[in-house]
């Protein structure tokens, strides 16, 4: 009861942990707005007319990976589900994957479903218990990770980055006596994350860390798994917004969109060497610098309307050009298969 308690006050007292739905009701109306000016309840369809629905809900990982580069991703394959998991941990042989690997659905959100694998037990158990098509991915060593928000208007030459965030893994450092289940407790952040590790990762939590060393406890920059968000967006030199719009024109009909990176280093990353993008969210992208635990609610909702008018602008310029936006029965039917695949997906989440 007393855990229930503590984790109650951290939601009420941190905005950035409420629900998805109490952070953008006050700012619907703006939506609506918007949605009414473009005569479509679905204009965001058009936004990146390369990919499924603009990136905003049931976009397929393997169809935004073929457009990427490939030397700006980690090796991948893609798998159905159902597939004998002996002919996955094959696969990986064939192609010598490294372990440790990542698990993660093509269709995915808020980090559900994605899973470490860190030997061929792991990959076999994985692949026998996925309820949806997914990718096995090379685990990215590089430890820093940031996301960065990148708009394009169809006719500009040149793209603009609009927010950058840093993330820093949920990580505890040992002192030599205490479970990381108690050094959890120290931290709020920690805090709300036991329950889930409660439940899946016994194990783990039971674990003394030895004095000095850094526990990693999810190798994640998902918010929703315990990473911190920080608004790094003044670390933007020239150098990177050159290169990172450089690697976005490359892409086809790329023009509202996140990429979530890891890298070695800001000027290795400026410079076009030693990163990797590990995914890409088009129209149904946060400006996730929002979450810094520095910025207010008010400041969240401010840029968040302003990359919905960002979104509705290029929607707009690209209907013109002659990309349509989604009919009204097909915006509905991509919302019943969210439903649906949100479903697999938290089974999914609880089978891993």
């Amino acid at each position: 009861m007393r855990m229930k308690s503590r984790i109650f006050r951290i939601r009420l007292f941190h905005w950035e942990y409420w629900s998805f739905h109490t952070i953008y009701l006050p700012i619907y109306p703006i939506w609506l707005f918007l949605c009414l000016r473009a005569r479509s309840f679905f204009f965001f369809a058009a936004s990146n007319p390369g990919i499924k629905n603009g990136g905003f809900l049931g976009e397929s990982k393997k169809q935004i990976y073929e457009l990427i580069p490939a030397e700006f991703q980690p090796k991948t394959i893609f798998f159905e589900k159902g597939v004998d998991p002996q002919i996955v941990l094959d696969r990986l042989n064939d192609k010598q994957f490294r372990y440790p690997l990542i698990g993660k659905p093509d269709v995915g959100g808020r980090g559900r479903g994605v899973k470490k694998l860190d030997n061929p037990e792991g990959v076999l158990s994985y692949a026998r218990r996925a309820t949806l098509d997914f990718h096995v991915q090379e685990f990215v060593t590089y430890e820093k990770e940031l996301g960065v928000f990148y708009y394009r208007f169809p006719d500009w030459q040149r793209g603009r980055i609009s927010g950058i965030v840093g993330k820093e893994f949920l990580k505890v450092r040992g002192d030599g006596k205490r479970s990381a289940r108690e050094l959890l407790m120290l931290n709020p952040r920690g805090i709300l994350q036991l329950p889930e590790l409660e439940r899946y990762h016994p194990e783990l939590l039971d674990q003394v860390v030895a004095a000095s060393e850094l526990l990693e406890i999810a190798p994640y920059g998902n918010h929703a798994r315990g990473a911190k968000f920080l608004d790094d967006t003044e670390k933007l030199s020239h150098a990177l917004s050159e290169r990172l719009d450089c690697l976005c024109r490359q892409i086809p009909d790329f023009y509202f969109v996140r990429l979530d990176i890891r890298y070695r280093d800001l000027g290795f990353l400026a410079a076009g060497k030693d990163f990797s993008i590990i995914e890409v969210n088009g129209a149904g992208s946060e400006p996730t610098h929002i979450y810094d635990p520095g910025h207010s609610i008010f400041f969240a909702w401010k840029e968040i309307v302003r990359h919905w008018i960002i979104l509705f602008k290029i929607s707009r310029a690209n209907h013109r050009l002659g990309y349509p936006y989604l009919s009204f029965t097909e915006g509905i039917r991509m919302f019943r298969n969210e439903r649906s695949h949100s479903k697999q997906l938290n089974l999914m989440k609880k089978l891993q």
